[in-house]
Order: C-alpha cells, then structure tokens, then sequence
C-alpha cells in the first residue's frame, strides 16, 4: 500500500498514512471515467425547451367557416399548425428523458479511478483536520497557501524548471460538515467546499488539485474498498 505524507493547517508534515491499493492505485480507464461522467452529467440535465401542440395553445374551438361551400380549403381549427400562432407540430417536448444508467461497481470504480489519478500525479494533498474556530477567510486562505507553497506550487515548479503561475484550482473535501470552514472558503475564486457526502467524479476532475482530511481518506476507504 502506497503511503502520504499528512500535513497540518500551517503547511507543516506531520506524518505518513498508508492508503488502500483498491481505492488510491487503480489503473486509470479513461472509457469508463468518460462513461462515469457522462451519466452523472446526462441525469442532472434539465429539459427546459418545450413547444406547444395545437391540443395546449390557447383558443379554436370554433370551426373557422362552413366545411363546403366556401371555395376555400376546410379547416376545423385556428390552432392548427399551418396557422398563425397554431400549435407546433415537431417542436422540442419537456418531457424528454435524457437521463443514463449505469452500474454502481462501475460507478465506483470510476470515483477511484479519479482519485488515484489525483493521487498519482501528486495533485492530492491530506489534512490531519480541518477545524475553523471562527468564520475568517483570512486564516483559510492562510491553510491554502501552506499546502500550495509545500506541495502543489512545489511540484509545478519544478516541473517547470522554475516559477510558475497558476490559477488556482482546488476542491476541499472534510469528513463532517463544518459551517465555519464551508462558509470561509466559499467565496474563493477556484475552490469548491464540499463534504464528504457530495463527493462526485464531476468535480474530482474539474479542479486540479484535491485536498482531504485525513479522517476523509479512511471513511472513502471503507466506502469503496
């Protein structure tokens, strides 16, 4: 099992844990990644487009003019398609299903897949805790910072051969649903606060960098192993 450096709210190690094979060093498959997302997208998508048929618009209940004797063409209705303002006969419909299936080992997989990719590439970092005692985004921009200079920032320089400006991009997941920590890090440009509970492949792959508390790493242990 492969082991993680811990660090505090400061930036500073303090420790090593190891972590699960089955959840942190999977193979990445991209098909089935692809397939994990574009279920999770397809079933949050919202069918807003809808037309009107000539049963829903409004009016025509009277017939027009007499079937014969006119000399025009017989229409039964002012609602009919070939009408202004008539109803639509091919239009978008809202209750069209866009909605994807797929099996929850697969969709399992997929999430640790994603995880192990965060932490393969060395875009993953682990908290002991993340406790506020107060609402200040001031002290959580301070644990930011810490984690960035000592790990993500680190490694993005050397992998430049020097420095290098990034945006920033997180997504923070904490064991247990904190106000004071959501609230102090929900204003920041590019970091997404979430617990454990919302915890989807979507975001996992939208930010580049995760950060974890320690207390996450086992419970998602015992949730996929």
């Amino acid at each position: 099992m492969p082991k993680i450096n811990i660090y505090n709210q400061k930036g500073e190690p303090a420790g090593q844990m190891e972590v699960s094979d089955k959840v942190f060093g999977l193979k990445v498959n991209e098909a089935l990644v692809h397939q994990a997302v574009v279920a999770q997208t397809a079933n949050e998508r919202k069918v807003l487009a809808h037309t009107k048929d000539r049963s829903e618009v409004s009016g025509g209940g009277k017939k027009p003019w007499a079937q014969k004797g006119t000399g025009r063409a017989r229409q039964g209705s002012t609602r009919s398609p070939q009408w202004v303002g008539g109803g639509v006969v091919f239009g978008p419909l809202k209750t069209r299903n866009f909605s994807k299936k797929i099996n929850k080992k697969m969709k399992q997989k997929a999430m640790c897949m994603a995880l192990s990719d965060r932490l393969a590439t060395n875009n993953m970092a682990v908290l002991d805790k993340l406790d506020m005692t107060e609402y200040k985004t001031k002290v959580f921009v301070g644990i930011l910072k810490g984690l960035e200079e000592k790990v993500f920032v680190a490694k993005d320089k050397s992998a430049a051969g020097g420095k290098t400006k990034n945006k920033r991009s997180v997504l923070v997941i904490n064991d247990k649903k904190d106000d004071k920590a959501t609230n102090s890090g929900r204003n920041l440009v590019g970091v997404e606060m979430q617990n454990l509970e919302n915890i989807n492949i979507v975001d996992l792959l939208k930010y580049k960098n995760l950060i974890l508390t320690q207390d996450a790493v086992k419970k998602l242990e015992e949730r996929y192993k």
